[in-house]
Formats: C-alpha cells, sequence, structure tokens
C-alpha cells in the first residue's frame, strides 16, 4: 500500500478503514458481539473510538487469516453457544452494506451448512501454464468470494482447527468448511463490496460510500413511518 501504517488504519473519507467497517457491523442490531483480531505490535488500535465499546472485544492475531479468525472464536468461546451463528468480514471490506448483511442472515437462517456473500464472473477465464492458453474455462461455474462468511460456531471452530493441524489449503472460512465434506451456500452480493489492496482501492471506496450515502438519503429524508 506504500504506507507508513496497515491497510485497515488508512482513511477515506476522514475515517480509517476499520472505523468504517466496525460500523457497519455495529449497526446490525443482531450482531451481539465482534471479535477484532489484532497483531500484538498494533499501535493504532488505540486510535479508534472502540476500545472500551461494550460489542467489541480485542483478540490477538495470527500468521495467517485462519490463524486470525480460529483465535477470534476462541475469544468468543465464552459468550457463543456451538450452534450459534457466526460472521467472519474482512477488516478492509468497509463498503459492506447492511442490507447485504441482513439478506445473509434471512437467506441461512435455516441453512443446514452455512454460506457467504459472492459475485458471479463476468470476464472470459483463461487456464495458462508458461505464459500460455490451455482452455477457456466457463465462467457460469465461478464465483469471487466475499465476506461476510456465515456459519455455525462450533462447525467453523472446528472446521479450521482440525484443517490447520492437517495443513489443508485454507483460503477463507469456506474453503475450511468444504474441506469437512460440506457445500455453503452462494448468496449475491453488491459489487461494491471490494476490499482494499491496491493504494487506488482507497479513492474507489470512497466512491462508493458516496454513492451509497445518496442511496439511502430519500429513505433518511422519508422518516419513520406512522
Amino acid at each position: 500500500m506504500a504506507s507508513d501504517r496497515p491497510k485497515q488504519y488508512l482513511e477515506v473519507l476522514g475515517k480509517p478503514v476499520l472505523q468504517h467497517t466496525l460500523e457497519r457491523l455495529l449497526a446490525v442490531p443482531d450482531i451481539s458481539a465482534i471479535a477484532v483480531a489484532l497483531g500484538p505490535l498494533d499501535g493504532y488500535w488505540e486510535e479508534l473510538p472502540f476500545d472500551n465499546h461494550p460489542r467489541i472485544l480485542r483478540a490477538e492475531g495470527g500468521q495467517e487469516r485462519a490463524d486470525s479468525v480460529l483465535m477470534g472464536l476462541d475469544h468468543l468461546s465464552k459468550l457463543a453457544a456451538p450452534m450459534d451463528w457466526v460472521l467472519v468480514h474482512d477488516a478492509a471490506r468497509l463498503c459492506i452494506t447492511q442490507s447485504d448483511i441482513l439478506k445473509l442472515m434471512k437467506t441461512l437462517s435455516d441453512d443446514p451448512v452455512g454460506g457467504l456473500l459472492a459475485l458471479p464472473v463476468s470476464d472470459t477465464l483463461k487456464r495458462v501454464e508458461a505464459g500460455r492458453v490451455l482452455e477457456t474455462t466457463d465462467r457460469r461455474q465461478i464465483w469471487r468470494a466475499q465476506t461476510p462468511q456465515m456459519f455455525r460456531y462450533e462447525a467453523l471452530r472446528t472446521a479450521l482447527r482440525e484443517g490447520l493441524f492437517e495443513g489443508a489449503l485454507i483460503t477463507d472460512e469456506a474453503s475450511a468448511i468444504e474441506w469437512t465434506g460440506l457445500k455453503p451456500r452462494i448468496i449475491e452480493g453488491r459489487p461494491d463490496n471490494i476490499k482494499i489492496t491496491r493504494p487506488e482501492d482507497l479513492g474507489l471506496a470512497a466512491f462508493f460510500l458516496e454513492e451509497q450515502m445518496k442511496e439511502n438519503a430519500p429513505n433518511l429524508a422519508q422518516g419513520p413511518s406512522v
């Protein structure tokens, strides 16, 4: 990111990325607690207005994503029952909307496995070897994974713990569940639920946030129904 601090603390529209993300999650009443996985040498968290927030817990982060998620889940062990739903979200996806979170929660409420937000791929995909195209992949079967990803607490915790122990390739929570033989459900998300990965993404996120504010403005102007 060509920056002096981690990307989750870079500012977009006057707020750090992580602050935007947490405010979006806190706006959902059904989310009772949030475990934020932070590195042991994190020196920026105290600058955010969440250090003593009653719904936010600070958990120690790990070397890889799966390690951090597992440590976050362990931190929730006294609050979560085995069959409780948990959502895992990338700190760098600051444009997540409350409507997408609620759609995910409602759609999966009775699902036997759980699932994730994702987007269908629109580009033509090529499988390549040594700089040459081997074949064109059927894009109708390919989706781009997003977050949140939503699974039962103990099922996800066990899948991550055992998968890491066995050396399984775990790139997200769904892949951990897939490793156990289950098939997560796909819920189509919004294209503006981007993840900050490059410097130019900051400007794109600012644009999306402003567009979302315009989108919500008519609803706010109407006021409460009588």
